[in-house]
């Protein structure tokens, strides 16, 4: 008989390490299945990666006990300016207007993962297991078995074994889990990559982010420490190459010409690294004793950075259910259960989703009137209060029926 555990997440990057951190109150023992060995150093530099955090994904660090150890070290948005190359017409975002410290916040995936890590290193009721590669599973009746190949020499290293009532799978975009239980994806391939790079502007970027659509796909700045920002480039899959073999004067004069002197002359590019973009669904999210979380169930285009913040609110959705369950004593992988949790989710993602669809094909359609169109739209949109608020609750994560962390509440029986 392997050893026992209620919960088994497989995957602990940032979306498994959260519901980890999320049930740390919780009774329930959970063992977080890693691949990647845990701890290993880092320093910070120009190039280090970074994620946008959306205001609700604030209130759910918060409510988790994670926002004070990032606070200190997250750059807030304060404004969010979205325009078109060559087309008339813009729309400004601005937190005063929504009441709120920051639209948002960029955060350096390290810091990130440091807080993580170290949350995590101290909850009595997580073991991580780590580094160790999932190579069998098998639902039983009141169970399911994970087979682990341990890649340490730790606990005796080799084959082993783990039990627990439910899985959830957190393990990417390729998601092995979710592969194993043959649950089909859905799959839109734009025909784009992203170019992703730290760059220095000649001035101050102030706090605020930039959405700028091009014929060849959405550009992204966003405020970094230290007057950088973090570039998200989207650039035809044909053509992306020739991007990353120009020298740094060239790439910031493509840039300058792309973007234009809103925060002056670029003046630095760092490491440029690329990530072809699709959109993959799972066509479900759940199955026997099974749950899929971020991009093991939805991976997104990058416009308007709701990857990881959808993943988020799918951390909050299903702690606050599997709280529930310890509550009354609920089997936490029985389908009732399971089928909550996929319900719960379906409109948020139909909506995310659709979204991020839009903006990703729609602004690149090879249509001039529905370019013009589109500008006169943004113009509406930023004369328009009304409009412009629902834009911005989306773009914050706070518009619809939201988990409770998701909305500032403490998951029950929690103070």
């Amino acid at each position: 008989m392997g050893q026992e555990y209620d919960i088994l997440i497989v995957g602990g990057g940032m979306v498994g390490a959260s519901l980890a951190c999320a049930l740390s109150e919780s009774p329930y023992r959970i063992a977080v299945v890693e691949a990647r060995p845990y701890g290993g150093p880092g320093q910070h530099s120009y190039d280090e990666r970074t994620t946008a955090l959306a205001y609700g994904s604030r209130r759910i660090l918060e409510g988790m006990g994670l926002w004070g150890a990032l606070a200190g070290r997250a750059t807030p948005i304060g404004a969010i300016h979205v325009s078109q190359r060559g087309r008339f017409g813009a729309t400004r975002l601005y937190a005063r207007e929504e009441g709120v410290e920051a639209l948002g916040y960029v955060v350096a995936n390290q810091e990130l993962g440091r807080a993580l890590y170290a949350r995590l290193s101290e909850l009595r009721n997580v073991t991580l297991v780590s580094p160790a590669e999932v190579r069998d599973l098998r639902v039983g009746p009141g169970h399911v078995t994970l087979g682990i190949v341990r890649g340490d020499g730790q606990l005796g290293g080799g084959d082993q074994e783990l039990r627990g009532g439910l899985v959830v799978a957190a393990d990417g975009r390729d998601s092995v889990v979710r592969q194993r239980c043959g649950i089909a994806v859905e799959v839109r391939d734009y025909g784009q990559s992203a170019v992703v790079a730290n760059v220095t502007p000649g001035q101050p970027h102030q706090g605020r982010a930039y959405e700028r659509f091009t014929d060849t796909g959405p550009l992204a700045l966003l405020p970094m420490e230290a007057g950088r920002c973090a570039l998200v480039w989207t650039q035809l899959q044909e053509r992306v190459d020739e991007y990353l073999d120009l020298s740094e004067g060239a790439f910031l004069a493509a840039l300058q010409e792309r973007f234009g002197y809103r925060l002056g002359r670029f003046e630095r590019v760092g490491a440029r690294a690329v990530y072809p973009l699709a959109l993959v669904r799972a066509t479900r999210v759940v199955d026997r004793r099974l749950a899929l979380l971020g991009n093991a169930a939805h991976s997104l285009h990058p416009v308007a950075g709701q990857g990881f913040n959808l993943a988020l609110r799918d951390v909050a959705a299903l702690a606050e259910i599997l709280s529930g369950c310890a509550r009354s004593g609920a089997d936490p992988g029985a389908g009732t259960v399971l089928d909550r949790y996929a319900r719960g989710r379906g409109r948020d993602l139909d909506r995310t989703i659709a979204f991020t669809d839009m903006l990703a094909r729609v602004f690149t359609a090879p249509v001039p009137a529905l370019g013009h169109l589109l500008g006169l739209g943004l113009v509406a949109l930023d004369v328009c209060p009304p409009a412009r608020h629902r834009f911005a609750r989306t773009s914050m994560g706070v518009a619809g029926r939201l988990p409770r962390l998701a909305v500032g509440l403490a998951l029950e029986g929690r103070p």
